[in-house]
C-alpha cells in the first residue's frame, strides 16, 4: 500500500465530501455491516471501526443481499426457460441456457467418473452463480454510491461484488469440503476414509508422515478454493478503484483497458472453483479398488 500512503495528500470529490484517496479507497472497500452495539443495541454500523468492533456475529448485508439475489434471479431465470422450453423453435435465450446446461455436463463428464445425479446440478449452480457475482466487478464502483445519494445514504459503504468477500468465497468452499467428508466416507466407509489419511502415499509403517502429508493436503482444498476466487477478484477491485482515485478525468481509458482483461478473469475464475469442485469430489467417489 505504499502507493496510497504516497497518495494521501491527493483529493478526490465523492458526493458532497471530498476525501483523500486513503478514505476514498477503504469506504469501497469497506461493507455495509448489521450487528450488535457496544450498547446492545441492534442496527447497521457507521464506520469501520464500529463494525469491527460488532464481532463475529456481525453480517455483511450488502455482499449477502446481492449474492441471495443473483442467486434467485439465476434459479428463477433458468426456471422460466426450462418451462417455455420447446423443441420446435426454440428461443434465443433457451439456446443459450441450453449451450451452457451442454458445457457444463460436457466438463463433468470429462473430470468426474462415478454415478451421482447431484453432481452436474451443483456444477452448473457453482459456474453460473460465481460468473454472475464477478460480472458485479463491471458496474462502476461509483454507480451505488450516487443512487444511495437519492436516498440519503451517500456515506453508507455498499459492496456489490459478493466475491470480494471472504466470508461469501470461503462459505462457498467449506460447503464443497463438507460434501468432500461426506461423499468420502459414504464411498469409503469410515475407516476407508481414515486409512486413505493415515496409509497413503507410504504405507502403514510410515503413518506419521502420510497424515503429515496428508491432513494438510484435505485442509488445504477449501482454502485454496475460497482465497483464490477472493484474491483474484479483490485485487480486480482494488485496481478498478486505484484508477478511480488516482487517475480523475483520464482515468476512462484506464478502467475500458482493465475492464477489458477483467472479462477473461470473470469467467475463469467461476471455470476454475467448478472444476477443482468436479476433480475434488470425485476424488470422494474413487475407492481403493478404483485406483
Amino acid at each position: 500500500m505504499a502507493e496510497l500512503a504516497e497518495a494521501g495528500h491527493a483529493v478526490v470529490e465523492h458526493g458532497v465530501a471530498e476525501q483523500t484517496v486513503q478514505d476514498y479507497i477503504q469506504h469501497h472497500l469497506s461493507y455495509l455491516t448489521y450487528g450488535r452495539h457496544a450498547d446492545g443495541s441492534w442496527g447497521m454500523a457507521h464506520d469501520a471501526v464500529e463494525a469491527a468492533e460488532m464481532g463475529f456475529m456481525s453480517i455483511h448485508v450488502d455482499t449477502m443481499g446481492w449474492s441471495l439475489f443473483l442467486g434467485a434471479g439465476f434459479l428463477l431465470f433458468f426456471r422460466y426457460i426450462g418451462l417455455k422450453a420447446t423443441t420446435d423453435t426454440p428461443s434465443g435465450m433457451q439456446n443459450f441456457v441450453e449451450m451452457i446446461f451442454e458445457f457444463v455436463d460436457a466438463r463433468v463428464g470429462e473430470g468426474f467418473d462415478g454415478k451421482n445425479p447431484l453432481i452436474a446440478p451443483l456444477a452448473l449452480t457453482i459456474f453460473v452463480w460465481i460468473l454472475l457475482m464477478n460480472t458485479m466487478d463491471i458496474i462502476p464502483v461509483d454507480l451505488f454510491s450516487i443512487l444511495l445519494g437519492f436516498i440519503g445514504f451517500e456515506h453508507a459503504p455498499f459492496k456489490i461484488v459478493p466475491t470480494t468477500d471472504p466470508n461469501i468465497t470461503m462459505g462457498m468452499s467449506l460447503s464443497v469440503f463438507v460434501l468432500i467428508i461426506y461423499y468420502s466416507i459414504k464411498n469409503k466407509g469410515l475407516g476407508g476414509f481414515l486409512a486413505e489419511l493415515a496409509f497413503h502415499p507410504f504405507g502403514k509403517w510410515m503413518m506419521p508422515f502420510n497424515l503429515i502429508i496428508e491432513v494438510p493436503t484435505l485442509l488445504a482444498k477449501p482454502i485454496s478454493l475460497g482465497l483464490r476466487l477472493f484474491g483474484n477478484l479483490y485485487a480486480g477491485e482494488l485496481l478498478f478503484l486505484l484508477i478511480a482515485a488516482l487517475l480523475g478525468a483520464v482515468q476512462l481509458p484506464a478502467h475500458f483497458i482493465w475492464a477489458v482483461f477483467h472479462l477473461l478473469v470473470i469467467p475463469l475464475q467461476a471455470f476454475v472453483f467448478m472444476m477443482l469442485t468436479i476433480v475434488y469430489l470425485n476424488a470422494a467417489h474413487q475407492t481403493s479398488h478404483d485406483h
